[in-house]
């Protein structure tokens, strides 16, 4: 269950395309290059269980990168290209990183973290060198392309949250010393038996490297034999020209992809052939109902939703079919058993919300921070949450309120701004929302909303003209108290690529305006 494995069957066949550069990697060569960095890592000391720390962008390098430490048997831990440093050196040193591997794209962070990150042994860098950094296509080519000698250990993931209400935690499993040869990542199964991925399924994977989906999602794609075509940052209309182009089957990706699809002219998103998708895959955050009905009235019932984390605690899931039967839902449980509890961890209800645990999945703990880990887990049940609020109807299908850290308490009313952001984002002058609860003397809080909008008002009378339009459109089809009481406007919000909302960052920016603490 590796690149080597097909060797003997398709050697030429590409691996990897990038859809920006048209790079191109075969099964050979992908194969050599892991090979060659499996063998500088253990000359550099690199066992299996050591770690190996990765921060580049969406390089033509980065799967390579990632299969040679799988080959190692490392712990490897992709960061985000969009860390600060003190963030990037501050997971470094967490994971306990014996090697750190970036890119010249990232050489003035890399400059800066050399010196806060001494545990670090060997550092290589890509497209160039700054002090302090070894040139990482020297370094490989002095290695031999062959496999390392003996029974070769897999590699894992240690993946850490993308930090959207507070400082990232490395999700860390027990590493077992399991043979690299037949050894599956933690999701092919799924790609296999739940999506349909055959060794000719051509996935396209729009989303950086480092998040824990795409990330996973591109080396089961190689365990399977399939050709993975990379975006290297998201962009509406390349990624339909990208479908069209390699006759794409499968992709994942997220509810803020879908709208930015659809906010295209209606001529833009006719003018490309998307008939060959027979799996797209979404995640990571919930999708308006209207957003995917559209979907799937544009692409076919070929649309997949699943609900989970980087813990790999529980996995909710729903097709085309389903959703449409069950409009709004997440999916139903797989391998799992979702409870949904009140704040004293009793079971409330079907068709109440609260927190959501799911029974059965996978154990994990939070790395170094036992007090984050024992947050996740029921009062006195074996059962783990993620901190999503939602409920369960009649037959078992999950809904997701919001995250329990967003909710807003306005006059003693719970209000989940997740309802009116779906409203807002439906809007056809509206490319993306949050909505939050910012200081109110009166009411201890108020509803806010902060809005990317297709054209940025020119004027404050055309700022207001719009505020008013929005909020009698949102109070339209929610309840006065669900509604913003003001909206503010900015040329793009803080969103992970991954399409999470990093809505921690506007909340703390207007509590600390107020003079108020959260």
């Amino acid at each position: 269950m590796y690149p080597g494995a097909f060797l003997s069957t398709h050697p030429d066949k590409p691996a990897l395309i990038m859809g920006g550069s048209g790079f191109t990697q075969t099964y050979a060569e992908l194969d050599a290059a892991a090979n060659r960095l499996s063998h500088l890592l253990r000359a550099a000391g690199v066992h299996p269980g050591d770690h190996v720390a990765i921060c580049m962008e969406n390089h033509d390098r980065y799967l390579e990168v990632v299969w040679g430490c799988q080959y190692a048997g490392a712990v490897f831990t992709a960061c985000s290209s969009r860390l600060t440093s003190g963030e990037l050196s501050y997971i470094i040193n967490d994971c306990k990183a014996k090697v750190f591997i970036t890119s010249h794209y990232k050489a003035d962070q890399a400059t800066e973290v050399v010196p806060s990150t001494p545990g670090v042994t060997l550092r290589l860098m890509l497209d160039g060198t700054v002090e302090g950094y070894d040139p990482y296509e020297a370094a490989v080519a002095e290695q031999p392309p062959t496999p390392l000698p003996g029974e070769r250990i897999a590699g894992i993931d240690m993946l850490y949250s993308s930090g959207t209400t507070g400082q990232p935690k490395g999700v860390t499993r027990e590493f077992v010393p399991l043979p690299l040869e037949t050894t599956p990542t933690s999701v092919t199964g799924l790609l296999t038996l739940l999506f349909g991925f055959t060794d000719d399924t051509v996935y396209l994977s729009p989303a950086p490297f480092y998040h824990a989906a795409p990330l996973r999602f591109c080396m089961a794609a190689h365990q399977i034999g399939c050709t993975v075509v990379a975006m290297e940052h998201f962009d509406p209309e390349q990624y339909l020209q990208l479908v069209e182009r390699h006759r794409a089957t499968a992709s994942q990706v997220v509810p803020t992809m879908f709208v930015r699809m659809l906010k295209l002219p209606a001529a833009v998103r006719s003018a490309y052939d998307v008939s060959s998708l027979q799996t797209v895959v979404h995640a990571a955050a919930p999708c308006p109902v209207q957003v995917k009905q559209a979907m799937i009235e544009w692409f076919g019932p070929v649309i997949h939703e699943y609900y989970a984390g980087t813990e790999g605690n529980g996995f909710v899931y729903c097709n085309s079919p389903m959703w449409l039967a069950h409009p709004g839902t997440v999916g139903t449980p797989i391998n799992c058993v979702v409870h949904i509890c009140d704040d004293e961890g009793e079971e409330v209800p079907r068709g109440e919300s609260g927190t959501i645990y799911f029974e059965g999945g996978a154990t994990f703990e939070y790395h170094n921070d036992p007090e984050k880990t024992k947050g996740s887990r029921h009062p006195r049940q074996p059962w783990s949450t993620l901190g999503d609020v939602g409920y369960l109807d009649d037959d078992n299908f999950l809904y997701l309120t919001d995250r329990k850290a967003y909710m807003i308490i306005t006059g003693g009313v719970n209000v989940y701004p997740q309802e009116a952001e779906n409203v807002l984002v439906s809007h056809p002058k509206v490319i993306d929302v949050a909505v939050f609860g910012v200081p109110n003397d009166d009411f201890g809080e108020e509803v806010k909303a902060v809005v990317h909008p297709v054209t940025l008002p020119a004027t404050a009378e055309e700022g207001d003209a719009l505020a008013h339009e929005l909020i009698a459109y949102c109070r339209s089809q929610l309840a006065d108290v669900k509604c913003p009481r003001s909206i503010d406007f900015r040329a793009e919000l803080p969103r992970h690529p991954t399409g999470k909302l990093y809505k921690r960052l506007l909340k703390d920016e207007y509590w600390q305006a107020a003079g108020r603490n959260i």
